[in-house]
């Protein structure tokens, strides 16, 4: 763990980075994970990975999953992010190890719950999510990985196969150090709540759906 140097060149005492403050057993209905806790000193956020099996360090199946409460834990259908989180849960079970890093301070894409609850009013009422993020002043996407890359290199993870379908993530863990060996789609049949959404991520925000491909056509 690094410490902070002050003006006069003294140590901090103030803490850095991610340090790793507890493991426990979660058995969860896809299977007996350790649930593996971090403090986020930078942010003050508390983190967690699901880790299930044993992993090793190298092309580790993985999942950064962002927070989202509307979605993870009351089922909306706005968006995919309920279903990918359970689907990747899944897969790392079938797979018998890997890595499911959920990250706190992520929801709305990291602009926080109100803001978010705000944003979607205004999709309601006809913006798309990047028109209503910027409408509130507030930035498309202002999400970190950095913990994530923290969390994995503490876990003993040199590559991942990952889990995603957006670009951006395999770009924040390879400028953290960590090798994207190869990345693995989690694609969610649309229902009509979120097609919209799911066509903006695609048009502007650059995520690889092609699974849209039938729906955009046949629309």
């Amino acid at each position: 763990m690094t410490e902070k140097i002050g003006v006069l060149g003294k140590k901090s005492s103030q803490r850095t980075g991610v340090e790793r403050v507890v493991n426990a057993p979660l058995p969860t209905v896809y299977g007996k994970f350790q649930a593996v806790g971090y403090l986020d000193h930078d942010r003050g956020d508390e983190q967690v990975a699901l880790v299930y099996g044993e992993i090793g360090t190298d092309e580790v199946l993985t999942r950064l999953h962002s927070e989202c409460l509307t979605g993870d834990a009351f089922g909306s259908q706005h968006c995919e992010c309920g279903d990918q989180l359970a689907s990747a849960l899944r897969a790392v079970a079938a797979e018998g190890a890997g890595v499911v890093v959920y990250l706190r301070g992520h929801e709305g894409r990291g602009i926080g719950l109100l803001a978010k609850l705000r944003a979607m009013a205004l999709q309601a009422e006809g913006l798309d999510t990047v028109e209503a993020n910027l409408a509130l002043g507030l930035p498309v996407d202002a999400r970190d990985y950095g913990v994530a890359a923290g969390i994995l290199h503490d876990l003993g993870v040199n590559s991942v196969r990952l889990m995603s379908n957006n670009p951006r993530k395999r770009e924040a863990l390879v400028r953290h150090g960590i090798r994207v060996a190869e990345t693995v789609p989690l694609l969610i049949p649309p229902c009509e709540n979120n097609i919209t959404y799911l066509r903006t991520k695609r048009e502007r925000l650059d995520h690889h759906l092609p699974h849209l491909d039938a729906v955009v056509s046949s629309s």
